[in-house]
């Protein structure tokens, strides 16, 4: 019958009638002219009916042939349909997010708890990166959601949302001098040993300290680039320099480093959740974006209480 037709023998009778030649259909299905012939006859055999007519050399359709080559045609493009809809489906219940942990701690896993009670079936991998790989990566479509400090190049590819704003801090020993000063001015850093994210990585930071040492007329003296939040906290701690860091990363940092608010504060910044243009409307990202931002939001009250 022919709700229980298999679909390869109905491909290999279009190709043949379609073609008008069963060698020539044959070598295009890479099969051989014996092959293509069965899978043909097993067809008709199946449905009961002669869909070819055929002469020494040649053939041609019957009515039943011809009725069937204008709806399997139909048949087969609802086929393929439904089954990249169904791939797309299954890619879309997993997201690939990119994140710093330095930018997206209290947020990233309150935001996965609420989302898996939306989405339950729903895979989220993550993948800790810095700022520059993230937006690499979103663009070639390894990840689908990133979560990062939105560039100041624009990327008009990318959409944008807003999670959570966030003030700057400095990092420092306990033991440094600068301990006993309750908050610090932009000339408590002059000639300073500075510990920062490379700028091969960080390029949005480093503009943002360049612009910011240019402005309060800062000599800066680098004393280490690190590769992310870990290994910076490692040189503060081991007494290399001092650090500019977002105040979220107090929950990361050991006891014997400190965080120093500064006065006049510089401008915050914004962490944000970043997807394809081409994927805006796609809603399972835009359920995990927005529980991304509810949990910025949540966070911010529950550091506002303590």
């Amino acid at each position: 019958m022919l709700a229980a037709m298999e679909l390869r023998p109905l491909r290999s009778f279009i190709a043949a009638a379609e073609d008008g030649n069963i060698s020539r259909a044959a070598t295009r299905l890479h099969l051989t002219q014996p092959a293509l012939s069965r899978q043909i006859k097993g067809l008709e055999d199946e449905l009961g009916v002669t869909l070819l007519e055929r002469g020494a050399h040649s053939f041609s359709l019957t009515p039943a042939g011809e009725l069937l080559l204008r709806e399997g045609r139909v048949l087969l493009e609802r086929a393929d349909a439904l089954e990249n809809r169904v791939r797309a489906t299954a890619k879309a219940q997993t997201i690939r997010v990119g994140y710093s942990p330095s930018l997206s701690a209290g947020i990233l896993s309150p935001a996965m708890e609420a989302f898996s009670q939306v989405h339950p079936k729903a895979r989220v991998e993550l993948s800790d990166m810095t700022n520059q790989e993230m937006m690499d990566a979103l663009v070639k479509g390894t990840l689908d959601v990133i979560v990062t400090v939105q560039p100041l190049k624009e990327m008009p590819e990318i959409i944008w949302t807003k999670v959570q704003q966030q003030t700057w801090r400095v990092a420092l020993p306990r033991q440094h001098p600068l301990h006993a000063k309750k908050t610090l001015t932009p000339q408590d850093l002059n000639e300073q040993r500075l510990v920062v994210y490379s700028q091969r990585d960080y390029p949005d930071y480093w503009a943002f300290i360049g612009g910011w040492f240019k402005e309060h007329r800062i000599n800066a003296r680098i004393a280490s680039e690190c590769d992310g939040v870990t290994s910076l906290i490692s040189a503060v701690e081991a007494g290399m320099g001092i650090a500019l860091v977002v105040e979220r990363i107090a929950c990361l940092i050991p006891e014997r480093i400190v965080l120093k608010p500064m006065s006049p504060q510089p401008q915050p910044i914004h962490i944000s959740a970043g997807v394809l243009e081409r994927q805006r409307n796609d809603k399972v990202f835009a359920v995990f974006v927005e529980e991304l931002k509810r949990a910025g939001e949540m966070d911010l009250e529950r550091l506002a209480a303590v």
